[in-house]
Parts: structure tokens; C-alpha cells; sequence
């Protein structure tokens, strides 16, 4: 399954309830496993972003609607990257024309 990086901010209303923002990983993670896709790894972070979350989705379509659903509740902000695993990466290398 394709692997996506979502780097996360608290919004004012995410971090005004900030003790709330483990139920809402539980309820991002229920609602990831329930579109087929798993937050494989959460961490909190400081600096320019508050979170990141590494996410395995079925396809970019499903991982954007992951996204949004997310984000739609208010509490956080993120800007997602599809990623390429170690193994995928020197396979795009090793397969670069000429």
C-alpha cells in the first residue's frame, strides 16, 4: 500500500482543547482503518509542525479523503506528502532512462 506523510499544526481550537487530542487520534485512526487504510506511526514533534503521521492508504484518492475528513473536525491542519519507501525509491533510481 502507498505510504503518505501528513505533517500536522494544531488549529486555535486544536490546541484550546489539546487534552482532548489523544480521543482524536483514536478517532483518526478508527476512521483510517475503517476507509482500509492505518496510521502506521504517530509522533509529536515541535518546531514548524506540531505532529506527524505516517499513513499507508489503498491509493491517493483515499488518503486525500482521509485527509480531509480530518481535518474537516477543526483541531489540526496538515500538509500531506505521498512517500516512497527505501525499496521503491532505488527501484525509480535503478529504472531512470539512459
Amino acid at each position: 500500500m502507498p505510504t503518505y506523510i501528513s505533517l500536522l499544526e494544531f488549529t486555535g481550537q486544536g490546541i484550546e482543547h489539546v487534552d482532548e487530542s489523544p480521543n482524536r487520534l483514536d478517532e483518526a485512526k478508527a476512521l483510517a482503518e475503517s476507509m482500509g487504510s492505518e496510521v502506521e506511526e504517530f509522533y509529536l514533534t515541535f518546531g514548524e509542525y506540531d505532529a506527524v503521521a505516517v499513513i499507508e492508504a489503498p491509493d491517493d484518492e483515499t488518503a486525500a479523503q482521509l485527509v480531509l475528513k480530518v481535518g474537516q473536525a477543526g483541531a489540526v491542519s496538515s500538509e500531506t506528502l505521498k512517500a516512497f519507501p527505501e525499496d521503491d525509491y532505488r527501484e525509480l533510481i535503478d529504472g531512470l532512462p539512459g
